[in-house]
């Protein structure tokens, strides 16, 4: 198997001493292609049957020799300029034809020429070249006669299997290609997966060290020294576990940009004010209102309620068309929910579409956070017209708990908790 160039410090040397260039193989590889299919063309242009049937002698000229040679020379070129090359190809074959009698047949070198623009050019292109090819083939091949039944009909078989089978390579190129991808990110994503499920373990191996150092100082407060000696181990698993969880997260973040300053606070539920004000002086008419008494919301569900905001709007703007949105903030005792909403009449977002940035995973990024926290996520067409993305997330057992008199109130407004 060949080396990449990087496989070893001597691998760009190595790689140009035994190949060279892409370019380079690529032009040898055209060469031979041209010159076997010339040498073919001779071939049938020597040893076919003659103007008058089965025992007639074909008539072999220099110049008949040196017309079908040339007609392969645009060859060289069918990668870089695929239909150029088919143009001088059929200019070159419909010379020779009519200069001298050659047998009626789909030339080596006309299949290769009409391949390579079906395996390069669009459809319409690669039609449109199928039947020019066709049409000058029969009629230059004629010799002003009606052809028969078998030349009429040779050359447009020959056509479409040559065109068939170039898109049948292309679509199975492409499907290797989409399946080397997904395997590629199956990969990634079962190694982290592993490296969370060693984030899970390190983290918890330190963090119960850490728990067990602080019972044992706090249970030897009369005894200073002993107190001191848990301190010291409980600042030293801290240390180590914050560190080994930088380094871990660093690698589950290997594939976002690099960070040119320093992070910024991760926003939460209380940037809802400015997130609503930037929609708008994007074009998207926003309304914000919040249900229930405002209560601090544990970090990772704050960003997650910020985060599915974000995406909703965004989609609304991208797909939405003229549309108005509205966002509601509603706090439960038990749960919160974040819906956004749009009446606008544009298509539905796609899975996985996002416009938010790097950072950004559509609706399977909603998802996944909404998941992480065991809530509901509900996207879809509203009856009445436009979109509406509504998730709901349970909130932790202590900060229900720990409400105050209103939000208790509150909930006892709505009634029984779902």
């Amino acid at each position: 198997m060949p080396r990449s160039r990087d496989s070893e410090p001597g691998g760009v040397a190595d790689s140009e001493a035994d190949g060279g260039t892409d370019s380079d193989r690529q032009g040898r590889n055209d060469a031979l292609v041209a010159g076997g299919a010339c040498a073919l063309n001779l071939l049938s242009y020597v040893f076919s049957d003659g103007p008058d049937g089965p025992d007639g002698q074909q008539d072999v000229s220099a110049a008949g020799f040196l017309l079908v040679a040339l007609a392969a020379l645009p060859l060289l070129a069918r990668r870089s300029h695929p239909v150029a090359a088919l143009a001088a190809v059929l200019a070159l074959d419909a010379t020779a034809a009519l200069t001298i009698p050659l047998p009626s047949h789909f030339g080596a070198v006309l299949v290769v020429a009409l391949y390579s623009v079906a395996r390069a050019c669009p459809g319409r292109v690669t039609a449109v070249a199928a039947t020019a090819t066709v049409a000058l083939t029969v009629l230059s091949q004629s010799d002003g006669r009606v052809p028969s039944l078998r030349d009429a009909l040779a050359s447009p078989l020959t056509a479409l299997i040559v065109v068939g089978t170039a898109l049948a390579i292309n679509r199975w190129q492409q499907e290797v290609a989409a399946n080397r991808e997904l395997v590629a990110e199956r990969a990634v994503a079962d190694e982290r997966r592993r490296i969370a499920r060693e984030l899970h373990d390190i983290v918890a191996h330190h963090i119960t060290t850490m728990q067990l150092m602080a019972g044992g100082a706090r249970a030897n407060l009369a005894r200073p020294e002993i107190a001191r000696d848990a301190l010291v181990t409980l600042e030293s698993s801290g240390r180590l576990a914050l560190r080994e969880m930088r380094q871990l997260l660093d690698v589950l973040r290997a594939d976002d940009e690099p960070e040119a300053a320093p992070s910024l606070p991760q926003p939460g539920a209380d940037d809802l004010d400015r997130l609503v004000a930037e929609s708008r002086l994007a074009g998207l008419p926003t309304e914000f209102t919040v249900s229930g008494p405002r209560r601090a919301l544990p970090p990772t569900v704050g960003l997650t309620v910020f985060r599915i905001a974000q995406e909703a709007l965004t989609n609304a703007r991208k797909y939405a068309g003229r549309a108005r949105a509205s966002v509601q903030l509603t706090y439960h005792q038990e749960r919160v929910t974040i819906e956004v909403r749009d009446n606008g009449g544009g298509a539905s977002p796609q899975e996985g579409a996002s416009a938010v940035g790097p950072g950004g995973y559509g609706l399977i990024g909603m998802r996944e956070r909404v998941s992480l926290h065991g809530g509901t996520l509900t996207v879809g067409p509203r009856a009445d017209g436009g979109f509406a993305v509504v998730a709901e997330l349970p909130l932790p057992m202590d900060d229900a708990d720990g409400t105050d008199g209103a939000a208790g109130a509150a909930t006892q407004n709505e009634g029984t908790p779902r």
